[in-house]
């Protein structure tokens, strides 16, 4: 009983140090070094980047007005040709904007499993117990989780596409209120990103984790989210059956 105490306090202890806030630290609030530092280390992971919009106070920086996702969105339609994981373009990018929040292009080289917070939490608490690698994770805003893995790929033919229900592009996503799946055609906020309201988008495990394959999480994550969208036997048999490849 005392070692599985103790393995509970280990496992608990490492959740603790992803999930520490800092307020004060250079990830919080980056300075122009530390911001700099940072979105080089995710294009060395091989995240390509392209520039974003910011906040101005609670409103967007892009002209659009009623913007309806403030601080979120690329600043160029060719953000996915723009993308680049090029270490002296994004310098020059962070230097010469150094307000402007980046997204990553998701399908490229990587997917992202994008889950509200609390579903995330306890999602990564049970990958963490069932010893299964989880890759970089970040906290976006208050609201939700990123889990950032390996992607499915871009075949060259489409027929050898496998599509998803979870699928998600920037269009769709207020049809995914629960778990939404980033690939082709999509993008993330890279931290550090502010969000207007003075909230952030800040790693919890960094990008220098290797990517894991999707499906080694997804199952926990479709879970954890089918218990936070209703909690019962019918809310999670509607919902699990939309997180798997239909076909090829």
């Amino acid at each position: 009983m005392g070692a599985e105490n103790d393995r509970r306090s280990g496992r608990t202890s490492r959740l603790q140090q992803w999930l520490r806030r800092r307020p004060g630290s250079a990830e919080a609030e980056p300075d122009g070094a530390a911001r700099e530092r940072l979105l080089l280390a995710a294009a060395d992971a091989g995240l390509p980047l392209s520039p974003a919009a910011h906040p101005l106070g609670y409103r967007c920086s892009c002209d659009r007005v009623g913007c309806p996702t403030p601080a979120r969105h690329p600043v160029s339609f060719a953000w996915q040709t723009q993308a680049t994981t090029d270490r002296a373009q994004v310098e020059r990018w962070a230097r010469h904007q150094p307000l402007a929040n980046f997204v990553t292009a998701t399908g490229l080289v990587h997917d992202v499993l994008d889950v509200p917070r609390e579903a995330g939490l306890s999602a990564l608490e049970r990958l963490v117990e069932a010893g299964i690698d989880v890759g970089p994770v970040a906290e976006s805003g208050p609201d939700r989780l990123l889990f950032f893995t390996a992607t499915r790929g871009t075949p060259e033919e489409e027929d050898e596409w496998w599509p998803c229900e979870l699928d998600c592009h920037p269009e769709t996503m207020d049809e995914h209120p629960g778990l939404r799946w980033h690939c082709r055609g999509s993008y993330v906020l890279v931290p550090p990103a502010v969000l207007p309201g003075e909230e952030h988008v800040s790693w919890l495990r960094g990008p220098e984790h290797p990517l894991p394959d999707p499906l080694s999480l997804l199952e926990i994550l479709t879970e954890a989210c089918a218990e936070y969208a209703g909690g019962d036997d019918a809310a999670a048999a509607d919902y699990a059956p939309h997180a798997w490849p239909v076909g090829r």
